[in-house]
């Protein structure tokens, strides 16, 4: 559930006359039947992220008139039987989605001062919900630190700092690079028996993200279906390699394998919790690639959260996004992408 609390500014610039401000956009954007939607479609749980700007002031003292709405998910959720994963989508010094124009996130340049602000922010969260046994608290969405052990000594604190005011709570943490698939091999498990590892996954990028106007590259803005070959890829962050060559089933299980060894070394438990094209893709490649995908995760008992479930360009509801209103997925009263749901309830 991306866009409600957290990247409202996104939301805000794909309908700018009718954004209502913040506060009443987390008050309308999702409430209780979105949550009943998810419960009939056959889920069993909803990631929520939140960015901690919307949630804390610059001294981050929470605001409690926006901690509402995230004890409404709450709610929701347990009324549904649903679980609920919180999901710390943006902290200071950690902004994902302007990774790629920043030398070094502040979080993981060494800088004792965000860690410590990261840390207080969680305090704050995991003994706030720690209480509710459908609550599971993920660590930090997407980090890109320099290396991995960098990662690997700030994600630890986090997951202390959540177990020490939560000490039941299910705990997510993820790979370094985006929670990429490649960089499972150097995630270190922490030391807890009550843990979920993340992965993300929109591999071949240059298919899932084609034409996507925040990526610069210009290998993106061809057009692709899926299967194929994507040729030589394209370099992203620290020089690393993405979407080159044939991209099939098969490819994409390779593509899963430190994440399976990971599984089996550590008998350990495995969610891709984002994965999604980009929704102007050519549909019937679109699920093409997500019954590939699904069909592997299953295979190696990976469970899964599909982003987006409502706008940001991936939705499987799409509500007042004038660039999509004339795609014929959501040519039904409800703007329901049922094509890719039910690739999704298959699964």
């Amino acid at each position: 559930m991306g866009g409600w609390l957290s990247q409202i500014d996104a939301i805000h610039e794909k309908d700018p006359e009718r954004f209502p401000g913040i506060d009443k956009h987390m008050e309308t954007f999702i409430g209780e039947g979105d949550f009943i939607n998810v419960k009939s479609w056959g889920f069993d749980h909803v990631r929520i992220p939140v960015d901690s700007y919307l949630f804390f002031t610059e001294d981050d003292e929470p605001i409690g008139a926006r901690f509402i709405f995230l004890d409404l998910a709450v709610k929701f959720a347990k009324q549904n039987g649903l679980n609920l994963i919180l999901d710390l989508h943006e902290c200071p010094g950690h902004d994902f989605s302007e990774v790629t124009r920043s030398p070094v996130q502040k979080l993981f340049s060494n800088d004792e001062y965000y860690i410590k602000r990261a840390e207080k922010i969680w305090s704050y969260m995991s003994e706030r919900y720690g209480q509710n046994d459908h609550v599971l608290f993920e660590t930090l969405n997407e980090p890109v630190a320099p290396t991995a052990e960098i990662w690997n000594n700030v994600k630890d604190r986090l997951c202390r700092e959540i177990r020490r005011h939560a000490p039941s709570s299910t705990i997510i943490t993820g790979s370094n690079m985006w929670n990429w698939s490649s960089t499972f091999e150097f995630l270190t498990p922490f030391d807890d028996d009550n843990m979920i590892y993340s992965v993300h996954f929109y591999e071949p990028l240059l298919f899932t993200h084609q034409k996507a106007p925040w990526i610069g590259n210009p290998e993106i803005k061809i057009e692709r279906t899926y299967p194929g070959d994507y040729g030589p890829g394209f370099i992203r962050k620290y020089g690393f390699l993405l979407s080159n060559g044939i991209w099939n089933r098969g490819r994409i299980e390779k593509e899963f394998e430190p994440v399976n060894n990971f599984r089996k070394k550590y008998n350990a438990h495995v969610i891709c919790n984002e994965f999604g094209v980009y929704t102007p893709v050519e549909l019937q490649s679109q699920l093409r690639w997500y019954d590939d995908l699904l069909s592997v995760l299953k295979e190696m008992e990976i469970g899964f959260s599909y982003w987006n479930y409502k706008n940001l360009d991936f939705g499987i509801i799409s509500i007042g996004e004038k660039l999509y209103n004339n795609l014929p997925q959501y040519n039904n009263p409800q703007r329901i992408n049922n094509p890719v749901l039910d690739v999704l309830r298959k699964y």
